[in-house]
């Protein structure tokens, strides 16, 4: 008999928008040609409030048996700003922490419940990111077999006390990059916790349908992909790339991809497209001069490693360990922490086409051998096997 696995994700369906939540199904998929996998998630769609969207009970995406949870409480974000407000950067208490966890959300007892019921049914439950409700709930059950993949990075709520349980409750854990793993088992101290590096495995397709009518019109340009947000750096994105504008004088625009967030500024050279499908992502990406992405906080960028797959250089937030690690391992991409920085990087990828093509190349060479879905599928499936010979 195939073994049974789980994966906890606060969304999940071909609806959601969302970096963890793409990486879940994904992993999803491929897994289930190895082992009966089922998800376990909430019946929301929209992170913001969590309101309840999909309706309760089971069914499938794409061949996978999902299991959803009504969310008993939507989030309201006047309430969660304020206690966000009273517990991050400030005094407070453990019971302050755990209101917050609760507040964030999604708020779903009856699939904590569920899981204290039935993890049992399944020969390893993996845990996706670590910062939300089902995660901080579910591992503090102490599962014996409770993988987490926690996709974390150097943000304020990991450092609240709530999160330690979280980490060294875990039997295993799949990291999304080396520097993922560095900073968790610092902050931690779980280097005896059987753990993977793993990520993502990224497929791009050569070919996409009706290509040339996603750019008409869209000129030369930047492209950032992702919700557009002050938290993922949007707002210093607009303003640098105004600043640019204005002081190069040169003919390229930023094209902008996602839901809003936040106010956009109003210029022509400034196109934002709205949500997106898939294949037109894909020739978003195919046909740009280069990605920039102002985030300071990823663990690992899926659309990062989509764009050096099509061979695009990308230009991130030096800030960001993480994508700073992307762009020195293959020398494929460029960064920046101030606008200066930014200016030359910019600058450079426009002015040196002999160099531009090398590190298209650097890329596309750099995901073939990292990021490949067999690559991935045989570490998550070596540390399954094998986690429990330590934890016995």
């Amino acid at each position: 008999m195939r073994k049974k696995v789980a994966l906890v994700n606060q969304r999940y369906g071909t609806e959601v928008n969302g970096g963890s939540e793409e990486h879940c199904r994904q992993l999803a998929e491929r897994l289930s040609k190895i082992y009966d996998v089922e998800i376990i998630t909430t019946c929301a769609l929209e992170y913001t409030t969590w309101d309840n969207y999909y309706p309760e009970g089971e069914t499938e995406v794409n061949g996978i048996k999902v299991r959803r949870f009504k969310v008993e409480k939507s989030r309201n974000p006047v309430k969660f700003k304020k206690i966000s407000d009273r517990v991050i950067g400030a005094e407070h208490t453990i019971e302050d922490e755990e209101e917050w966890v609760d507040r964030q959300g999604p708020y779903c007892p009856d699939c904590i419940e569920f899981l204290k019921k039935h993890a049992s049914d399944y020969d390893t439950v993996i845990f996706m990111t670590y910062l939300y409700y089902l995660t901080v709930r579910g591992m503090n059950l102490k599962l014996k077999n409770a993988v987490l993949l926690p996709t974390a990075h150097d943000e304020p709520p990991i450092h609240l006390m709530v999160y330690r349980d979280v980490f060294e409750n875990a039997s295993a854990i799949i990291y999304n990059t080396v520097e993922e793993r560095d900073f968790c088992e610092k902050k931690f101290d779980i280097y005896d916790i059987p753990n993977t590096v793993a990520g993502v495995g990224i497929e791009v397709p050569e070919t996409i349908a009706n290509d040339g009518k996603y750019n008409t019109g869209l000129g030369d340009y930047m492209l950032y992909i992702g919700r557009i947000d002050e938290s993922k750096g949007c707002a210093t994105l607009f303003r640098y790339f105004t600043e640019y504008k204005k002081r190069s004088g040169k003919n390229i625009n930023l094209v902008l991809a996602g839901k809003s967030v936040m106010k956009i500024p109003d210029r022509k050279d400034i196109i934002p497209l709205g949500f997106v499908s898939e294949e037109e992502k894909y020739s978003l990406i195919k046909n740009c001069k280069f990605l920039v992405l102002a985030s300071e906080f990823e663990s690992l960028s899926m659309v990062v490693l989509e764009s050096l797959a099509y061979g695009k250089p990308v230009l991130v937030n030096g800030n960001c360990k993480v994508l700073r690690g992307h762009c020195h391992r293959s020398n494929a991409g460029l960064y920046f922490r101030n606008y200066f920085e930014f200016e030359g990087a910019v600058d450079y990828l426009l002015e040196h086409p002999r160099e531009y093509e090398i590190m298209g190349n650097n890329g596309k060479k750099y995901v073939d051998e990292n990021y490949r879905w067999e690559q991935i599928i045989k570490k998550v499936t070596d540390l399954i096997e094998s986690y429990k010979n330590y934890t016995d």
